[in-house]
């Protein structure tokens, strides 16, 4: 047999016993008569000792090399606290090699010295190290918890085609061409969206599915181009009925995956926390909110303000603690249409414009925010979406000077009532800000016609720590608001029965008010070990140009199989 036990298994109360182990050497220590040999497998690491005559007259042992060793378990005379085996070692009696390896590229420890992209060339190596390995079990087992939550709350797991029908709306799709038909082709599917709302036509109550997704976008840090949902929907429910049973849903999680009790999640509109934050991913692990000003400087007739179209602040409390790095930050960003004042603890007042900032002019300031000693003030103006745009990433910045963006601190939130359509100019058209299959609010129903763009959305989006978990929406099960929402998108009489025909045809036989939510599971994973990087949550990641790097993929195909396929 290649084991009787595992490495990570043994422990004092097995001294004595007779045992076969299998696995790689992590570690090779020669002290002339003797080698000390760290052996590692999926469970764990035991230390062997064996006689220099038992290593050499058999074979040259490496690192990496996969051996199984026969032996007895005694007591460690040099306790090792660090690993579960730590209080005992194997006296091997006897050792085969049953396979050798190379030199690894990098160092197989947590702390390895291998850049990303050799980490990504040789990914099984990678996958060796307990940083990788624990990670890939953490998924594992937030997906099991998942599936036991949802399916004891009455979901019905249902898997939905991959291979479907290319739409031209949202991001841009991969497709797949046909061999038997052909100039035909397939796309991979972007999400579940149609087919989960098909299964709510056809009389299931609760879906979800843990799926693959597919978006040919550009990768980065905290997005792949195959990436991995939480896909639900809900028939019979209300955006209420759907926020709170997943936020039951999140907070559940939360305390089976890492034992912290969330707070109730605060609800706030789409325009809220854009005025309030400057982004519809607010972080709210800390405040500096915006306050607005345009009253204040029109009151106080601050000439150079006022003709502004927004000016906006936010206090920084005890700046002062964080100064030169403030310092620092603050001279980088001195040219823009920016100003600060400070208020240092010898009641000092600082600014950073004294040609328009005379010293009234920051007492108003300092009076409106009710500053004290010790805090900085920081403003903003300009044209209104720039400036808050401006403002939201300095503030973000800010928080990261002063470390208030705690990893073990999780601060959920609800952003509600996106619009419902937004205008591209270069297409001349209008866009979902979700999807086609959003419905509108009730109250704003009576704009559809003759102003879309005014429309707000039935929509829900779940913001944990300023990243974007989740993302759902109650979904049109009107025939009529259906067609005019394709209208305003563009689509003409003849694209929508050529794609959405199928799904059109449905509403003629009785759709139930419905509605669902998505979410990203490499993302909530990655968010819940406190990491910043998703490739460490997925087992063959591709890299930030979309490529694996590993298999060599995409690449190009032969003559004939171009021919096969009818694209040469």
């Amino acid at each position: 047999m290649y084991r009787t036990h595992n490495c990570g298994e043994l422990r004092k109360k097995d001294v004595e016993k007779k045992v076969v182990l299998s696995g790689w050497v992590k570690k090779i220590r020669n002290l002339g008569s003797l080698f000390f040999i760290d052996i590692r497998d999926y469970f764990g690491i035991t230390q062997l000792i064996l006689s220099k005559e038992l290593v050499t007259k058999n074979f040259f042992l490496g690192k990496e090399f996969i051996i199984r060793v026969k032996g007895k378990v005694v007591e460690r005379l040099s306790k090792n606290n660090n690993i579960p085996t730590g209080e005992i070692e194997i006296l091997v009696s006897h050792i085969d090699l049953l396979n050798s390896s190379l030199s690894p590229p990098f160092t197989i420890e947590n702390e390895t010295d291998g850049n990303e992209e050799i980490r990504m060339i040789y990914r099984y190596l990678d996958i060796r190290r307990d940083f990788i390995k624990n990670n890939l079990i953490t998924r594992h087992n937030l997906v099991l918890e998942i599936r036991n939550f949802l399916s004891e709350n009455g979901f019905l797991e249902i898997e939905t085609p991959i291979l479907i029908n290319y739409t031209p709306e949202g991001a841009r799709s991969f497709v797949v061409p046909s061999r038997i038909h052909t100039d035909k082709f397939y796309a991979l599917a972007q999400s579940p969206q149609l087919f989960k709302q098909l299964l709510m036509i056809g009389g299931i109550d609760k879906y979800f599915q843990i799926v693959k997704c597919f978006r040919d976008e550009d990768s980065r840090s905290d997005r792949q181009i195959e990436f991995t949902q939480i896909d639900c929907e809900m028939s019979f429910v209300k955006e209420h009925d759907i926020l709170a049973f997943f936020e039951h849903f999140i907070k559940h999680i939360f305390i089976k995956m890492k034992n912290v009790q969330l707070d109730s999640f605060p609800c706030i509109s789409y325009s809220n926390a854009v005025k309030m934050y400057g982004t519809d991913s607010p972080d709210i692990r800390f405040d500096m909110s915006f306050v607005e000003l345009n009253d204040l400087v029109k009151n106080k007739n601050i000439n150079f303000l006022k003709t502004q179209e927004l000016v906006i602040g936010i206090k920084i409390i005890k700046y002062h603690n964080y100064h030169d790095k403030m310092n620092c930050f603050l001279k980088k960003i001195e040219n823009g249409n920016f100003f600060w004042i400070k208020y240092l603890y010898d009641r000092t007042l600082l600014s950073s414009n004294q040609n328009f900032l005379n010293e009234k002019i920051i007492n108003i300031f300092v009076k409106y925010f009710e500053a004290l000693p010790g805090d900085l003030l920081f403003f903003s103006y300009g044209k209104k979406i720039k400036t808050r745009e401006e403002l939201g990433k300095i503030r973000l910045k800010i928080a990261d000077f002063l470390k208030l963006k705690n990893s073990k601190i999780f601060k959920p939130l609800w952003i509600k009532d996106l619009p419902l359509l937004e205008w591209e100019e270069e297409s001349k058209r209008y866009k979902a800000v979700h999807h086609p299959f959003t419905s509108p609010k009730e109250e704003d129903v009576h704009l559809l016609e003759r102003y879309p763009k005014k429309i707000r959305s039935k929509s829900y989006d779940l913001i944990i720590n300023g990243i974007e978990i989740g993302s759902g929406s109650i979904r049109i099960h009107n025939k009529n608001i259906q067609n005019i929402i394709f209208r305003h998108l563009g689509f003409s009489r003849k694209e929508i029965e050529s794609r959405f025909g199928f799904f059109i045809k449905a509403f003629e036989y009785g759709v139930p008010p419905h509605g669902g939510i998505a979410f990203g599971l490499d993302r909530l994973v990655n968010l819940l070990e406190g990491n910043k990087n998703i490739k460490n949550f997925i087992a063959f990641p591709k890299n930030n140009y979309g490529k694996d790097i590993m298999i060599n993929a995409p690449s190009i195909l032969e003559k004939e199989k171009l021919k096969e396929l009818h694209l040469r």
